[in-house]
């Protein structure tokens, strides 16, 4: 005897073949893109007046006004970024969750630590980058240092090292010091904090005498005298910035660096969601408001597409990998 599939277990088969993609991953229908967001979106971020915080806030606002839909900000610092990037990671895929993050979580976090919660490539679904910030080589005015070729001789003439500040393990700021000390020769020695805001305390207050850390973090404190922009770490100068020389004009190649920002989704959001994000992104990016608003933050836009932004990462992966690898980092 035949056995027969009875049809009732045929259409179940079908439906929940229909229901989920060839990956796994939940297709949504037509109505549901189309009225997304159904409920309000929040966005991850970092510290409270972080670089991160500061772009999350500006574009969750946007999204708010283009969506007709509430996008609040969960600020989310401990761990530097692993907590947010976990939650997210294990977040419903449907879009009203997103993250503003940079190399912290996305490049360094899985080098640096034995073991993450989290991986940067599947875990996440990037939409577009968003910002790049200029990379400052910056000090206090005491330090009596005023380019880099005073900076590096300052440095290299303290045989026990020079203290730098970081905004912790693993971010831009960190990561650009041991970039300079290999490039350089310098012995540098880390202080890791937590967050931009203690970074720039600490600076200010001589407990390090240097940092580098991005111009949308710096630039109230260099216009009031109170730090000393050395050098712009880019391959030109920078718009939101532009009275200050970059390293490689004042003959100092191989330096640069960047602070990102870009907003991803959990790994599995179906691409629909992904594309209707990464439009209602690329209008706000375009906006001459947008683009005069983050200037004055010290921040440029970029708008990508989520595959631009996917091979944008991976180089990261790849240039940062090194670095970590040759001098020897791992966190606590």
């Amino acid at each position: 005897m035949k056995m027969r599939i009875q049809p009732c277990i045929v259409c179940t088969i079908a439906i929940t073949a229909l229901a989920f993609g060839v990956f796994g991953t939940p297709l949504f229908a037509a109505d549901n893109v189309q009225n997304y967001p159904v409920r309000p979106v929040r966005i991850i971020s970092g510290s409270p007046g972080s670089t991160a915080d500061i772009t999350a806030r500006f574009i969750g606002q946007k999204l708010s006004e283009r969506f007709k839909q509430q996008f609040v900000i969960d600020n989310r610092p401990s761990g530097g970024g692993i907590v947010g990037a976990e939650i997210v990671a294990n977040a419903p895929p449907d879009g009203h969750t997103l993250y503003v993050t940079g190399v912290n979580t996305q490049v360094s976090a899985p080098l640096l630590y034995k073991k993450v919660p989290f991986d940067p490539l599947r875990d996440f679904a990037p939409i577009s980058l968003i910002t790049n910030s200029g990379l400052l080589v910056v000090v206090i005015p005491s330090v009596g240092v005023n380019n880099m070729k005073e900076f590096v001789a300052y440095a290299r003439a303290r045989p026990h090292g020079l203290y730098y500040a970081s905004a912790s393990a693993g971010t831009s700021s960190h990561l650009t010091g041991e970039l300079l000390a290999q490039m350089l020769g310098i012995n540098f020695i880390h202080v890791p904090y937590k967050g931009a805001g203690f970074t720039l305390t600490a600076l200010m207050t001589g407990e390090v005498q240097a940092a580098f850390l991005s111009t949308t973090t710096t630039s109230g404190q260099i216009k009031a005298g109170k730090l000393k922009a050395i050098a712009l770490l880019n391959d030109k100068r920078f718009a939101g910035a532009p009275d200050i020389p970059t390293a490689l004009e004042q003959g100092f190649k191989g330096l640069e660096s960047y602070v990102w920002f870009g907003l991803y989704a959990p790994g599995k959001t179906p691409r629909a969601i992904v594309e209707k994000i990464n439009r209602e992104v690329g209008i706000i990016l375009k906006l001459p408001e947008t683009r005069d608003a983050m200037l004055h933050q010290g921040a440029e836009v970029v708008y990508t597409t989520p595959e631009e932004f996917d091979r944008f990462q991976r180089a990261e992966i790849v240039k940062w990998s090194k670095v970590i690898r040759d001098a020897k980092l791992q966190a606590n």
